[in-house]
């Protein structure tokens, strides 16, 4: 077995093209191929897809070729591949890539059920090699303009997060329910803003409608807080479908000294601070004691609105990027296996609660 230590010491030199391949080259997969295709530090040195004549076309766009098999895309010797073949086939997939010490990045889910991906976050801890998730939600404009904020000071401990994320069904991603299909984008960005915690109970409600999965959810996630975080609770309360009318992906932050509006769809937030005027508003709460007439006074001008600064960076390139920088320095992608089977483990209960709430009739 390969060591951590040994699998560092082999990380591809610094100055060196990455040789990296893309294994499933359909909706998600052909962009992964056309990025390291125009990375100038990066060799697309072949493509794999179950369908060969996707793979040719594929192939043929960026002047590489196809592999036939997973373990021609082992004797290419890759650095990195990406993985982007449905969630079923992900851990026969990955796992004899990641025994060969290749890096993986696999789209998300990391798997279909939390045994696989338990199975496959063994096989890259056992090898060493690394693995990252593909949850591309993180790298959206919005989400980087976040985590900028809260690198320049921003102190967000939330206490309620209100997700909802509606779209009209596209008969894709029928094989699984709307909790695995779309919902795991923001089981992902909870759980990294409760620090990597599960949440400690869930609750959800959902129905079949046109598949035999739930097409539509409700969920509530409660975590229970630390004392060094004043105790209580946080609860995000989640809301998924694929049968709306029309495309919606928004979520709220209500934090102890903020409120934060996220709009993936738009590329927009919004960023309100409750401290910054905290000398006036102790003034207006004290006039509130005393029976005092405020009706005239804007309560937006007690508190300090901000647009989040948004770059235009696209989203699956800031992913590759990622991937491939932890390939070459060694460091663990902050969106690790670990990470990954948080997300499939917590989509798992939120399943389990659904069939729980409904009549035992009823076969979700």
């Amino acid at each position: 077995m390969t060591s951590n230590a040994q699998m560092v010491e082999m990380k591809p030199n610094a100055t060196e093209k990455l040789r990296c391949a893309a294994i499933g080259v359909g909706r998600m997969g052909q962009h992964h191929a056309r990025v390291y295709a125009e990375m100038p530090d990066v060799e697309l040195v072949g493509v794999y897809d179950a369908n060969t004549e996707r793979a040719r076309e594929i192939a043929e766009r960026h002047g590489c070729p196809v592999l036939e098999t997973i373990e021609d895309v082992v004797r290419a010797k890759p650095d990195a591949v990406s993985i982007a073949v449905p969630t079923i086939y992900h851990r026969e997939t990955a796992e004899p890539l990641l025994r060969a010490g290749i890096a993986c990045l696999i789209e998300k889910p990391l798997a279909q059920d939390p045994e696989e991906a338990e199975a496959i976050k063994r096989v890259a801890d056992e090898s060493g090699s690394l693995l990252m998730v593909g949850h591309i939600e993180r790298f959206n404009p919005i989400m980087r303009a976040l985590t900028r904020a809260t690198a320049e000071g921003l102190d967000l401990t939330p206490r309620f997060i209100e997700v909802h994320r509606v779209s009209p069904m596209t008969f894709r991603s029928v094989d699984i329910g709307v909790v695995m299909d779309m919902g795991i984008h923001d089981l992902d960005v909870v759980i990294m803003l409760m620090g990597g915690r599960e949440p400690d109970r869930v609750e959800a409600s959902g129905v079949p409608v046109v598949t035999e999965h739930e097409d539509l959810c409700n969920a509530r996630l409660t975590w229970d807080m630390p004392a060094e975080q004043g105790g209580g609770v946080c609860v995000a309360n989640m809301t998924f479908s694929r049968l709306a009318l029309k495309t919606e992906r928004v979520t709220r932050i209500t934090a102890e000294d903020a409120y934060i509006k996220i709009d993936y769809a738009k590329k927009s937030g919004t960023l309100i601070r409750r401290l910054a005027n905290e000398a006036q508003m102790r003034e207006v709460r004290a006039q509130l004691r005393d029976g005092a007439d405020l009706t005239n006074l804007t309560w937006d001008e007690l508190v300090n609105v901000e647009p989040l600064e948004v770059d235009n960076g696209e989203p699956i390139v800031m992913e590759l990027e990622a991937f491939l920088n932890s390939v070459r320095s060694g460091n663990k992608p902050d969106i690790d296996a670990r990470a990954g089977l948080a997300n499939v483990r917590t989509a798992q209960r939120i399943v389990e609660a659904i069939r729980e709430s409904m009549p035992q009739t009823a076969d979700v």
